[in-house]
């Protein structure tokens, strides 16, 4: 579930398509049919209110936090490095912050997302692109 709860953060976050979400639910449901969760999910046509089961979901769960920061990592930085705006992207991150699951927030490296755009209050958008690269750019991700 944490692959799919980084597609619905990011979903929520026009960052990723429905396209890439239902692609990438098609195959772990092809590769875990008997997954309650998954069939759900296939099931459900309303987009939002499949990112709220998986959201509710995975906050009731262990989740493997490792994983779920490899791969948000992973898709941030791709994003990233397709040329956005930064004030966008800092808009944006600031709310898939503050839509993790409260156990991560404020812990390294999601606590990032919620000040890295301090810097672009006072112009500094030099210094915020680089706390955004030195967290997309870490070797653990």
């Amino acid at each position: 579930m944490e692959e799919l709860l980084v597609l619905a953060l990011l979903l929520d976050e026009d960052m990723v398509t429905e396209e890439a979400y239902h692609k990438r639910l098609d195959e772990l449901f092809l590769n875990d049919a008997e997954n309650d969760d998954l069939l759900y999910l296939e099931w459900e046509t309303n987009i939002k209110k499949a990112i709220i089961y998986i959201r509710t979901r995975v906050d009731g769960r262990v989740l493997d936090e490792e994983r779920f920061e490899r791969i948000l990592m992973s898709q941030l930085k791709g994003y990233y490095n397709n040329g956005v705006d930064i004030k966008d992207f800092a808009d944006r991150m600031y709310h898939v912050w503050g839509n993790l699951p409260g156990t991560l927030q404020n812990r390294e490296p999601f606590f990032t997302l919620s000040y890295a755009d301090d810097p672009l209050s006072w112009g500094d958008e030099e210094q915020t692109r680089s706390i955004y690269e030195n967290l997309l750019n870490d070797d653990k991700n």
